[in-house]
C-alpha cells in the first residue's frame, strides 16, 4: 500500500466508546484518504495478552509495567489488514478473545503502560504523516494537534447489538460488559475516556458506515483537506 499513500500531512483522531463504530469507520476512511491506520486499542490488547501470558498479578502496576516495557510489540498500519505480534507471536485473534477483553481496562489504567504506548503512538503518527488513529484518548492526549478530531457515540443498545453481532455473544451480556468497560475507562486516573473540547461529536446510532465516513469526508473537505 505504501506506494499509494498520498503526500501531505493529515491526522484524523477518532475517539469513542466500544461499539460506536470506530474501527470500521476509521479503516474505511483511511482507505479512502490513501492514509495509514492505527488501532491503538489493539496495542493495549497486545500488552494485556503479554501480561496474561506472563502470569503477573493484574493489580500489581509495577509488574504489569515491566512486562509492557519488555514486550516486543509490533503493529502494522495498513487499513487493508494489519499484523499484531508480541515477541514474534501473531496475536491478532487472541487479543480479541474474552480473557483479554476482561483484563484490558485494568492494564490500560496503569500510568506507565499508557506513557509507554502513547510515546509509541506519537512516533508512529509522526512517521506516517497521513494517518487515521482510533482509540479513547487520541484527540485529548495522543494527538491534540490532529487536523480533525471526532468523537463517535451511539446508544447503549446499538453498541451492544453491534458488538454481539461481531462475536456472536448475548446482547444483554455484551451490554453489561460494555457498561463495565465504559465505567472503568471513564474513571481511570491516567488519560480517561473523554471527548476533546474541540472534537466533533457524531451519534452513529441511526447511521450506516458509509454515511458516517461521508460525514467525516465532508468535515475534512470543509477544512481544505482531501
Amino acid at each position: 500500500m505504501a506506494e499509494n499513500v498520498r503526500t501531505g500531512r493529515c491526522v484524523v483522531a477518532v475517539d469513542g466508546p466500544s461499539g460506536s463504530g470506530k474501527s470500521t469507520v476509521s479503516r474505511r476512511l483511511a482507505t479512502q484518504l490513501a492514509a495509514r491506520y492505527l488501532d491503538t486499542g489493539a496495542m493495549y490488547r497486545a500488552v494485556t495478552w503479554a501480561v496474561l501470558r506472563s502470569g503477573v498479578d493484574l493489580t500489581d502496576p509495577m509488574a504489569v509495567a515491566k512486562v509492557a516495557a519488555e514486550a516486543d510489540l509490533v503493529i502494522g498500519t495498513d487499513p487493508a489488514g494489519y499484523p499484531v505480534t508480541v515477541d514474534g507471536v501473531g496475536v491478532e485473534a487472541a487479543i480479541r478473545g474474552p480473557e483479554v477483553t476482561r483484563a484490558v481496562s485494568a492494564v490500560s489504567a496503569v500510568p506507565a503502560v499508557r506513557a509507554l504506548l502513547v510515546a509509541r503512538q506519537r512516533d508512529m503518527i509522526t512517521t506516517a504523516g497521513r494517518i487515521v488513529v482510533e482509540g479513547r484518548d487520541i484527540g485529548s492526549v495522543v494527538a491534540p494537534d490532529a487536523d480533525l478530531k471526532v468523537y463517535l457515540t451511539a446508544s447503549a443498545h446499538a453498541r451492544a447489538r453491534r458488538r454481539s453481532a461481531e462475536d456472536a455473544s448475548d446482547v444483554a451480556a455484551t451490554a453489561a460488559d460494555l457498561a463495565r468497560r465504559d465505567r472503568l475507562d471513564s474513571t481511570r486516573a491516567a488519560d480517561p475516556l473523554r471527548q476533546a473540547p474541540d472534537a466533533v461529536e457524531l451519534d452513529t446510532t441511526e447511521l450506516g458506515i458509509d454515511e458516517v465516513v461521508a460525514r467525516l469526508r465532508e468535515l475534512l473537505n470543509s477544512k481544505g483537506i482531501e
